[in-house]
């Protein structure tokens, strides 16, 4: 497997800049460095770059297929466990350690974010969270990816009942409990790397959705791909919580009313992932003093 590039050490030529060494030194995008370093890593690798544009026609064509063959089949047909099983194959073999670690990272951020909801919630709002935190792939066979979007809708619905039942709103509590987000314990060296570990995150997400869509029942799938429209939802309760809406313009999906088609659920799950690092890695920086996060140590094991 091809060496990842090292950011810091690529040399600038200004006749032939390298577009990826751009975006890795702008900081108008707040991730840290060993983030972005992961991200960019992936996004240049030769597989986004030459299967990618065969992968995802070929993708969407089978998605639009298995919706018509599931006009057949059982309205409750779900193997949620071949499902797993499935993904756990495929990300041990065939996706890149980038990959598979920003994969677990998400489900860590995820859980972080919203226990910090919870935890600066209006006093009389008590939500529980069923946290997610797999530190390798294998952790994943216990139906992570379903439990993900079950909490997540479970979360929304308790949240806003409670704070209707109250007649409360989201807002800056006296102090901002910021305690809930940590940098997630999962080791970028820990992952694969076998020489089969070649495709990049949004080729084996564009790769894996159809089968997520035919090895689910509709219901598990279109809420699934209804969840990407919560990413401005959540943004927007962080935002209530540390009065900051101008971050807003980072975190986005489409309007959580406006539903999509399933379609493009590939590209838009690689836009919730980043809303997601971005999201967290903004609230770390309040934590730390609005300090940009390349200057937030670096706690990874």
């Amino acid at each position: 497997m091809k060496q990842a590039p090292d950011f810091e050490s690529l040399a600038h030529d200004p006749e032939d800049p390298n577009p990826w060494l751009a975006l890795y030194l702008d900081r108008s995008t707040p991730l840290p460095d060993h983030v972005k370093q992961a991200w960019l890593a992936d996004s240049s690798s030769g597989a986004r770059q030459y299967l990618l544009p065969v992968v995802r026609p070929l993708a969407r064509l089978t998605i639009v297929l298995f919706q018509v063959l599931k006009i057949v089949l059982p309205k409750r047909w779900r193997a949620s466990g071949a499902l797993h099983a499935l993904l756990v194959f495929g990300l041990e073999r065939f996706v890149r350690p980038e990959a598979n670690w920003l994969i677990l990272r998400h489900f860590h951020l995820g859980s972080d974010i919203l226990a910090f909801i919870a935890g600066n919630a209006p006093e009389g709002v008590s939500v529980t969270t069923n946290p997610l935190r797999p530190v390798r792939i294998a952790d994943l066979r216990d139906h992570v990816f379903v439990r993900h979007d079950l909490n997540l809708f479970n979360f929304v619905i308790e949240l806003n009942r409670q704070l209707k039942a109250h007649d409360l709103r989201l807002a800056p509590p006296a102090e901002v409990d910021f305690s809930a987000l940590n940098e997630p314990p999962v080791r970028l060296e820990d992952m694969p790397r076998r020489w089969t570990n070649v495709l990049d995150l949004q080729t084996a997400i564009e790769l894996f959705t159809p089968a997520y869509q035919l090895l689910l029942s509709d219901d598990d799938f279109w809420r699934a791909t209804n969840s990407l429209q919560l990413d401005e939802t959540i943004g927007s309760y962080c935002a209530d919580i540390v009065d900051g809406h101008q971050y807003l313009a980072l975190v986005n999906n489409g309007h959580p009313l406006v539903p999509l088609t399933t379609l493009r659920a590939g590209f838009r799950l690689v836009l919730h992932g980043m809303a997601s690092e971005t999201l967290h890695a903004l609230l770390r920086g309040k934590a730390q003093g609005a300090r940009p996060m390349s200057a937030v140590s670096d706690t990874r094991n």
